[in-house]
């Protein structure tokens, strides 16, 4: 989106809530549906869209586990080529977010209360190598998770009860609740 219609800038900008329920009326989406995302990089753009289904009140979101491979390799069905969408638009309506956006306000007004997690790769967050950003390092008192961390050999999700306890273990006490999770664009935080 343009910066007069994002909320945020940066690599990828988020489009206003207002006009992301615009383009899923344009789809065909309504509030009615379930939507299963998929990608076939890790789950880090998927991710990025479940996260915005979200933020606009939508419930019945599902990421496929293990992406268009595990589909693939389950025998799913596969078509190539453009798709047109079958239903005219909707009346999609956003509703009260399910997912909050942390600003660059309130990532510093929180820095004294909240915990951080950043899910860049630990070279980027150590400062070591920063092939994207302006500046280097990561957020005074961030946690390091690469968001790669949250998966198996298999490119599927780690067991839930892993991850709680991996991330149990890397709060070391702080409430979870009380978590911001941060990457360099807004995308690889959400996996």
């Amino acid at each position: 989106p343009s910066a007069a219609d994002a909320v945020n800038g940066g690599r990828h900008p988020l489009p206003r809530r207002e006009l992301f329920a615009e383009w899923l009326r344009d789809t065909g989406f309504d509030n009615t549906m379930q939507a299963v995302v998929y990608d076939r990089n890790g789950a880090s753009y998927c991710g990025r869209l479940w996260w915005m289904l979200k933020w606009a009140g939508h419930e019945a979101v599902a990421v496929l586990d293990g992406g268009l491979q595990a589909w693939q390799a389950a025998g799913g069905p596969v078509e190539s080529g453009p798709v047109t969408p079958g239903a005219s638009p909707t009346r999609y309506a956003p509703r009260p977010p399910l997912r909050t956006l942390a600003t660059t306000q309130d990532v510093l007004a929180a820095l004294d209360t909240a915990t951080v997690i950043d899910a860049r790769a630990a070279a980027r967050y150590r400062g070591e190598v920063e092939p994207l950003d302006p500046v280097a390092g990561h957020i005074p008192g961030a946690l390091n998770r690469p968001f790669q961390g949250n998966m198996g050999a298999d490119g599927r999700f780690k067991p839930a009860a892993e991850l709680r306890a991996e991330f149990t273990t890397l709060l070391a006490g702080r409430d979870p609740a009380a978590v911001i999770h941060h990457c360099g664009s807004g995308v690889s935080a959400v996996p």
